[in-house]
């Protein structure tokens, strides 16, 4: 099925960038966190922890680290996490790859998938839907979704949000105190960092909160 998805994308003009040839062990991070980045006993699955504010700083992911970045829509939050990831890639020195999922979301993540990363990084709302689907059934594959969240994560699914995101799909709607606005740059990077500090240090699969 993967292979027809992907020979369907080249028929329709949308070729898939180069991936990387294979999947590799998770890589390890560099660094460790500060004290308050990971909660004093195991968080239960889909929880919600609240991390010392920069308390992930220290952590950096090795050079070279394989990231897809998801992504569909044009608004402004959206491009706002864009830019976050492309920033954080060129500043870590990460392996930055880009598909673009506006025509068939679920064809975009398993395009994503296909190029073998070491991550997934969502950015745009309406990703949230169509990767609750596609993450339950590959849990060999890690994401990171970030100004967003899936209402019943699995293990590979770590989110980031903060008051004015926590958008959870159509069956639960916008949170009451969603803000556009809250999408800054700075907040967008803060997550960004937090998220990929959590997946490579093992807190993966519940929601950090970066108010």
């Amino acid at each position: 099925m993967v292979a027809a998805l992907a020979v369907a994308a080249v028929l329709a003009g949308c070729a898939p960038q180069p991936g990387w040839s294979s999947m590799r062990a998770a890589p390890a991070a560099i660094g460790s966190p500060a004290a308050g980045f990971a909660p004093a006993t195991a968080p239960a699955p889909e929880s919600t922890h609240v991390p010392a504010p920069g308390s992930w700083d220290a952590v950096a992911a090795p050079a070279g680290y394989r990231v897809v970045l998801l992504t569909v829509g044009d608004d402004a939050p959206a491009r706002t996490l864009v830019k976050a990831v492309e920033d954080w890639a060129a500043e870590t020195g990460a392996d930055l790859r880009t598909v673009r999922a506006d025509d068939d979301m679920v064809d975009g993540a398993v395009r994503a998938m296909d190029l073998n990363p070491d991550l997934i990084i969502s950015a745009g709302d309406a990703l949230v839907d169509p990767l609750a689907i596609v993450t339950a059934n590959h849990l060999d594959r890690q994401f990171l979704i970030v100004g967003a969240e899936l209402a019943e994560p699995t293990g590979n699914v770590t989110a980031v949000d903060w008051t004015g995101a926590a958008y959870r799909g159509e069956g639960l709607g916008t949170a009451a105190a969603y803000d556009p606005a809250s999408f800054t740059p700075e907040r967008a990077g803060s997550a960004v960092r937090a998220g990929v500090a959590a997946v490579l240090t093992g807190l993966r699969g519940v929601v950090l909160w970066v108010d």
